[in-house]
C-alpha cells in the first residue's frame, strides 16, 4: 500500500475524528474539515483557512512528504510506521519515540512544500529570497560560505529557497491551536515539530553558478538551497535513535530529563515521555500491528534481520517464479535484445 496522508490527520486534528474521510482503506486528510473547525477562531490558522487556499494544497503536499518519508525510514523495523488507521490512531495517542519521529518529520514536510511552492512560483504570499541571507541572532555577522565560493568573487543572487516562510506558515498551521496549553504532552508535541523545521533550516546549503568568458567563471552567483527531503529524513531517523526521554517539571509547564544526570535534550533532538511497545505481537491497545508475514533478509544484521524482524519466533521460505530479462546481448548499433527467463526467488516471511 502506497503510504498516504495519515500522519498529520492525527496530528492536526485529534482528537476530532468527525475530520476524517476514507477512500477504501486510505484515510486522507482534508484541508477544508479542518478550517472547518477553525473558522470561527481569530488565530493564524483560520486565516490561513480564509485567505491562503494556495498555501493548503502545499499543506497537503507537505503532509504527503513526510508520511511517505517515514515510511521510506522505517520499512525494515517492527513498526514501519503504518498507514493502517487504528493503528496510526493509538500509536499518535500516546508519546513515544515514534509519535516524535511522526511529528518531526510531518511538521518537516509542511515546511519542504510550502518553501518549495514559493520557490516555484507557486504561491502568491510568497517567492524565492532574493537577498543574502540575515545572520542568526548571537552569531557572527559573517555568513559562512563553502570555500568553494571564497576562492573567486560571487554575489549573492539567483533564487533562494525561501524557508523562513516556509517556517512562518508550518508553525502557523500547525503549532498555533496548541500555543495556549502547557501540559508536559503539548511541549513535547511542540518541540518535535520544530526539531523537524530545524531539520531543514540547519541544513541549508548555498548553491552557485559561474559566470564568463569560455567558463572562466570571473564571477559566482550564490544562493541557499534546501537540503533534499531525503537527507532530511535521514537527519531525523539519527534523531529517533538518539532521542530523550523526558518527564514533566515541577512547574507543570515545561519538561526535564527523565533522570537528573542526563543533559536537557537540545532544539534538534526528538523527546518522548512513553516507553515503545517492541510490536512484535499484534495489540489493540498500543497500536501495534505485530510482524507475523512481513518479509525478512535473512543476511542481514540490521532491523529488517529475520532474527530482529520476526522476534525470534522464526520465518518460513516460499520459493516464487517470476520474468526477467536474461541472455541480453548488444546488437550493432545501437540496441539491447534479452530473452525472457523464468527465474526463482526466495521470500522469507515471519511466522
Amino acid at each position: 500500500m502506497r503510504p498516504v496522508v495519515i500522519a498529520a490527520c492525527l496530528l492536526l486534528l485529534a482528537p476530532i475524528t468527525d475530520s476524517w474521510w476514507a477512500s477504501g482503506s486510505a484515510v486522507i486528510l482534508d484541508p477544508r474539515m479542518v478550517c472547518k473547525k477553525n473558522r470561527r477562531t481569530r488565530s493564524k490558522l483560520s486565516q490561513i483557512c480564509r485567505n491562503e487556499t494556495g498555501l493548503l494544497k502545499e499543506i497537503s503536499r507537505g503532509v504527503t512528504l513526510g508520511a511517505t518519508e517515514c515510511a521510506h525510514q522505517f520499512r525494515g523495523r517492527r513498526w514501519n510506521c503504518t498507514t493502517q488507521r487504528r493503528s496510526m490512531r493509538k500509536i499518535l495517542m500516546r508519546d513515544t519515540r515514534e509519535t516524535g519521529f511522526v511529528n518531526a518529520i510531518t511538521a518537516a514536510g509542511v515546511t519542504y512544500a510550502i518553501t518549495r511552492a514559493c520557490t516555484a512560483g507557486s504561491l502568491l504570499e510568497c517567492s524565492c529570497e532574493k537577498d543574502a541571507p540575515k545572520p542568526r541572532r548571537g552569531r557572527s555577522s559573517q555568513v559562512t560560505v563553502p570555500s568553494v565560493v571564497s576562492t573567486s568573487r560571487w554575489q549573492w543572487g539567483g533564487c533562494s529557497d525561501n524557508v523562513r516562510f516556509g517556517l512562518k506558515k508550518s508553525r502557523e498551521f500547525m503549532d498555533s491551536r496548541y500555543r495556549k496549553r502547557s501540559d508536559v504532552k503539548t511541549l513535547i508535541k511542540l518541540h518535535n515539530h520544530n526539531a523537524g523545521r530545524l531539520a531543514i533550516r540547519n541544513n541549508m546549503r548555498v548553491e552557485c553558478k559561474c559566470h564568463g568568458v569560455s567558463g572562466s567563471c570571473t564571477l559566482k552567483t550564490c544562493w541557499w538551497r534546501m537540503p533534499t527531503f531525503r537527507e532530511v529524513g535521514d537527519k531525523l531517523r539519527d534523531r529517533f535513535e538518539g532521542a530523550a526521554k523526558v518527564i514533566s517539571s515541577n512547574d507543570g509547564e515545561s519538561f526535564m530529563p527523565e533522570s537528573p544526570t542526563l543533559k536537557r535534550p537540545g532544539k534538534k533532538d526528538i523527546i518522548y515521555s512513553e516507553e515503545s511497545p517492541d510490536f512484535c505481537l499484534p495489540n489493540i491497545k498500543s497500536g501495534s500491528l505485530g510482524t507475523q508475514g512481513r518479509r525478512c533478509n535473512t543476511s542481514s544484521v540490521g532491523t529488517d534481520s529475520c532474527d530482529q524482524l520476526c522476534c525470534r519466533r522464526g520465518y518460513k521460505k516460499t520459493t516464487i517464479k517470476e520474468t526477467a530479462n536474461c541472455n541480453c546481448q548488444f546488437k550493432w548499433c545501437c540496441e539491447v535484445r534479452c530473452d525472457t527467463c523464468l527465474v526463482k526467488r526466495d521470500i522469507k516471511t515471519c511466522l
